[in-house]
């Protein structure tokens, strides 16, 4: 384990100065414009840029953007409580499914068209679809992404994050919408929670529970995204491989069914259903949840620390346009569901 330690500590010290530099943004502007999680990565891929860590840091930058990440998602699985569908009436939780699913297709077809890998085309609309810089960073484990592909997809999403959390309320008078109107429409189109505090507390309170319970549900369905892009992934060829394979490739693919799902999905669904059930303490859940969240930081300073910015820049204007694409398809399909159920 002694091999571990110095890479870590590395880590550690980015993702401490990257909570610096929030509480900085925090004590001047009022407000978070760039978040730790996104600090991160964004510092992480500067020093690599500038600097090029050695045999004594990799083994321990490696383990955080690996393992840590994977626990980090399995402890993540004790803040999913699924009781909360109960309080949605059935017309809207199948429409915020639907909006969801139909956002996934076509954040990938977006990004398939404009030439973004398999992989980075699935981080692009899960970002889209569900939760921002959260989804990506338990996605991309899941379907083998590289830290490369990460540090796309979450910086450029973070960037569009804040542009909607500032645009979205000029919305209200243009379109003529109502409180609740205006919070399904954010719960359904911001990336993170407290993104949709910042978005709905300036329009009202009713707004602003609406809002968040819309958004609470979207978080839900993680779960069930990360099972599904994690069985779709599987049977895509790797980028850059010949489309059209063998008969005995399929066949292997069928015999290694069983691999199909990695260790933490299991475990973070068979937590979230705990918690869902009640069966976890108020004090193993409140400490998961810090434990995720301390951890993914790590973890997105490892990936940056493993992306160099000038590789990063050749990929920008394709993701850009794939990030920004997405998320007006995701805007326009949630105005259609806000309009045709008539919500008041």
């Amino acid at each position: 384990m002694h091999r571990f330690v110095p890479g870590v500590l590395l880590c550690v010290a980015v993702t401490g100065f990257a909570a610096l530099v929030e509480s900085v943004e925090l004590r001047w502007f009022g407000q978070p414009y760039l978040e730790t999680l996104v600090i991160a990565i964004l510092l992480g891929a500067l020093i690599r840029t500038a600097w090029s860590p050695g045999r004594t840091f990799q083994p321990g930058i490696d383990f955080s953007a690996k393992f840590l990440l994977e626990f980090a998602i399995w402890m993540l699985g004790a803040s999913v409580d699924f009781s909360i569908v109960a309080a949605m009436g059935n017309g809207l939780l199948l429409g915020i499914i639907a909006i969801v699913t139909a956002a996934l297709i076509a954040g990938y077809l977006i990004g398939r068209v404009l030439g973004l890998s398999q992989r980075m085309a699935i981080l692009v609309a899960c970002g889209n679809a569900i939760c921002g810089n959260s989804a990506i960073a338990a996605v991309a484990p899941a379907i083998g992404a590289t830290g490369r592909d990460i540090a796309c997809s979450i910086a450029f999403t973070a960037v569009l994050g804040v542009i909607v959390v500032l645009g979205l309320p000029l919305l209200v008078p243009l379109l003529s919408m109502s409180e609740r109107q205006y919070g399904v429409l954010a719960g359904l189109t911001v990336y993170a929670v407290p993104q949709v505090l910042a978005a709905t507390l300036p329009v009202g309170s009713l707004s602003n529970q609406v809002g968040t319970i819309v958004k609470l549900v979207r978080v839900l369905l993680l779960g069930p995204v990360i099972l599904a892009v994690t069985i779709f992934a599987r049977t895509l060829p790797q980028d850059g491989a010949r489309t059209s394979a063998p008969a005995d490739d399929g066949a292997r693919r069928r015999i290694a069914i069983h691999k199909i799902l990695p260790w933490f999905i299991l475990a973070f669904l068979v937590l979230s259903l705990m918690r869902s059930a009640n069966l976890l303490p108020d004090a193993f859940i409140w400490f998961a949840s810090k434990t995720a969240n301390v951890l993914t930081l790590i973890s997105m300073a490892a990936l940056g620390l493993g992306v160099d910015i000038r590789m990063v820049a050749q990929a920008g204007p394709r993701v850009v346009a794939a990030v920004s694409l997405s998320l007006l398809a995701l805007l326009g399909g949630s105005l259609v569901l806000i309009y045709a159920m008539r919500l008041a």
